[in-house]
């Protein structure tokens, strides 16, 4: 079967991450045809680490070189380069979020119906997820009682973001409710059920900054989902827990990937096969490249809906502008 060609937007953390992995661990997979970013240095950079990726003159060029276009930019531009390429008649995989307007990210899911176009959540490629899915299937939970999200960060950005604070750590486009707390939310509505805010806060001390500490109460069918993210409150860099628990006992997904069960002595166990998430990702990715090749091809695939994404976004914005 031939590889796709995958042409990259934005040279930033996420394509980055997204090109390593494609030249990496899934040359049989995806080709990258090209890459553009508007700033020099980033191209400058890129042309540098790897001088075999093909540097595009535009945006332009690289949705004319492509199989599928994968778009990196900040979350301002990603409808105009997601219609570019769906009306060139390319496939499409769109960071999230799909806009940073919700009522412009709902025009566009209603203008997209059966396109070749999914959102980048990895935890559709997840092993733990996967894992987590087994054991709720397996009764391990019983009928869910309870949900509960919490995400803390030693400082926002994350050490490793660092540079990209023109944008994401500010109030606009950025933060860590959109960056890190939607997938947590796409994750329940893959393994619980369809969302709704009931109740959100989220505070802005610091003018012209993202927040640092948001809340909110949901429901998951008729389950309560409790959320908690906040900066400063822990000396990790980024530390996360999804817990779901029932009548028979309780699974978590911890700090992205390792997928974890509740025992009989209330210590967690951690799945035979886990691995933290340095290790986990470049299974992940590739999976998810795997996933956008079939994408691409028109055939079946588990990478996230733009209607799951817009779900996500309709809350992460419910919260945001509860202030």
């Amino acid at each position: 079967m031939t590889t796709i060609r995958l042409g990259i937007l934005g040279a930033g953390i996420m394509g980055e991450r997204l090109l390593r992995a494609a030249l990496e661990h899934a040359a049989d997979v995806v080709q990258v045809s090209g890459l553009w970013d508007p700033a020099e240095a980033a191209r400058a950079r890129i042309a540098e680490a790897l001088p075999g990726v093909a540097i595009a003159a535009d945006a332009e060029a690289v949705v004319a070189g492509c199989d599928c276009l994968y778009i990196a930019s900040p979350p301002a531009s990603h409808l105009a380069h997601a219609r570019a390429g769906l009306a060139a008649g390319r496939a499409v995989l769109c960071e999230k979020p799909l806009a940073v307007d919700p009522v412009a990210a709902r025009e566009f899911a209603a203008e997209v119906r059966g396109a070749r176009i999914a959102v980048n959540f990895p935890m559709a490629s997840s092993p733990a997820v996967a894992q987590l899915r087994d054991w709720i299937a397996a009764g391990a939970v019983g009928a869910p009682r309870t949900l509960d999200i919490e995400a803390a960060f030693a400082a926002w950005p994350r050490g490793w973001q660092r540079g990209a604070e023109s944008w994401l750590d500010r109030p606009e486009q950025g933060g860590f409710t959109r960056e890190v707390l939607s997938h947590f939310l796409f994750l329940t509505g893959r393994l619980v059920g369809p969302f709704r805010l009931e109740d959100a806060f989220a505070a802005f001390p610091e003018p012209g900054r993202s927040e640092r500490a948001a809340r909110a109460s949901l429901r998951a069918g008729d389950v309560p989902v409790s959320l908690l993210g906040s900066v400063g409150t822990t000396r990790k860099d980024d530390h996360n827990t999804w817990t779901l628990q029932g009548p028979n006992g309780a699974v978590r997904l911890r700090d992205w990937a390792i997928a974890e069960r509740l025992g009989a002595d209330g210590a967690w166990q951690p799945a035979p096969d886990a691995v933290p998430n340095e290790r986990a990702r470049p299974l992940i990715l590739r999976r998810q490249l795997q996933a956008v090749a079939a994408m691409t091809r028109g055939e079946a695939h588990a990478l996230a809906t733009v209607a799951e994404a817009l779900a996500v976004q309709e809350v992460v914005e419910g919260i945001l502008a509860a202030r």
